[in-house]
């Protein structure tokens, strides 16, 4: 599913160059479900904008299923992105103005589906999360619970192989974080690749692989099969 051959990533400020991520190789198979941790600023979100095809390389390569993501074109890698890989976040970046449903059907939207279609997939997936009633409510008139079972049905929308979490449960309270991790223990058993970057030793505990950053370094914690790391 994933492959990082010798990536790393330097970023340049006041003229210096930081190293955010020193060249590493690693798989991942599909299916896998893979927790980040390590402290602030070690570079996990840097490596998930890498192997979400957001944040070009220094130097390296990116594989997803097989293709080179950044010997891609910009379009060809934006349809990819849309197709295959489902982004969640921190926080939940809704539109304000527009309803559960309506937040839900915009992936669906920019990957051409018809306006039904849009509206029955959505529907779907809301329904699924427990969100059946609350379709027609806007990010203000739902509970933050709600508000991230949103942001995740928008996730699932357009059904990824492939999800990214970026601090998935960092506001949420202790009921909600455990439904947010309760789902995404049926994504993993559904087959989908998870990689999850976390501060929450509790929610990292419930991937069966850990990955560890520290200065832009990854070591590995855990291994159950093969997760490589060079």
């Amino acid at each position: 599913m994933l492959r990082l051959e010798a990536v790393s990533k330097t970023f340049q400020r006041r003229g210096c160059p930081v190293v955010a991520l020193q060249p590493t190789s690693l798989e991942v198979n599909a299916g896998e479900y893979v927790a980040v941790v390590g402290p602030s600023g070690s570079g996990k979100t840097t490596l998930l904008s890498i192997l979400g095809g957001m944040l070009a390389p220094s130097s390296g390569k990116v594989y997803l299923d097989g293709q080179s993501l950044y010997d891609l074109s910009v379009t060809r890698r934006t349809q990819m992105r849309g197709s295959r890989i489902g982004f969640v976040f921190q926080t939940f970046n809704l539109v304000p103005y527009l309803t559960a449903l309506q937040n839900v059907q915009i992936p669906l939207y920019l990957s051409g589906k018809s306006p039904r279609e849009q509206r029955r997939l959505a529907q779907a997936v809301l329904e699924r999360l427990g969100l059946g009633d609350r379709m027609q409510h806007k990010p203000g008139e739902l509970s933050v619970g709600q508000q991230q079972r949103v942001a995740l049905a928008r996730t699932l929308a357009n059904d990824p192989a492939l999800i990214l979490a970026d601090e998935p449960t960092g506001n949420l309270d202790p009921e909600t974080r455990e439904q947010v991790l309760q789902l995404f223990d049926q994504f993993h058993a559904e087959g989908r690749t998870l990689m999850m970057v976390t501060h929450d030793p509790a929610a990292a505990a419930r991937a069966p692989r850990t990955l560890r950053l520290v200065g832009g370094g990854v070591t590995e914690l855990s291994t159950v099969g093969r997760v490589q790391v060079a």
